[in-house]
């Protein structure tokens, strides 16, 4: 039998990486835009690729009402191991939790439809490299 505190471990570990997910694809397009000149790094297509991917996944899932999998992972491991859990997106529950904001659905998803237009733009100020 598993230990409630392993899935607590387990649960906490997917919020890590859920957070570094998101740390990625926000800092990703501050890194873009302030790197384009200083740092040749930012051009590199499979960084520039995975973040393009990285913002179009949660713009499908947010308007599609689908929850991000690692949100759903975390909270079947926070419940197995006897841990309160919260309902609704990553996002909206840590936005609710840290700036008191709270807002429908909708608002995330034309939120992050407007940066996903942001860093589709940053495609274009900021051309990675080709592949090959």
């Amino acid at each position: 039998m598993v230990s409630a505190s392993l899935y607590r471990m387990l649960a906490d570990a997917v919020l890590a990486l859920h957070l570094l997910v998101v740390l990625f694809v926000v800092l990703g397009l501050l890194v873009v835009l302030l790197g384009r000149k200083r740092w040749p790094w930012v051009r590199n297509p499979w960084f520039r690729s995975t973040h393009l991917l990285a913002i179009a996944v949660v713009i499908l899932q947010a308007w599609l009402g689908r929850i991000c999998p690692l949100t759903t992972l975390e909270m079947a491991l926070r419940e197995r191991a006897g841990d309160a859990v919260y309902a609704g997106s990553f996002i909206a529950h840590w936005m609710q939790n840290l700036l008191y904001f709270d807002a429908p659905i909708w608002v995330f998803a034309v939120v992050y439809t407007v940066f996903g237009v942001a860093v589709l733009f940053s495609w274009f100020l900021v051309k990675p490299r080709s592949f090959s």
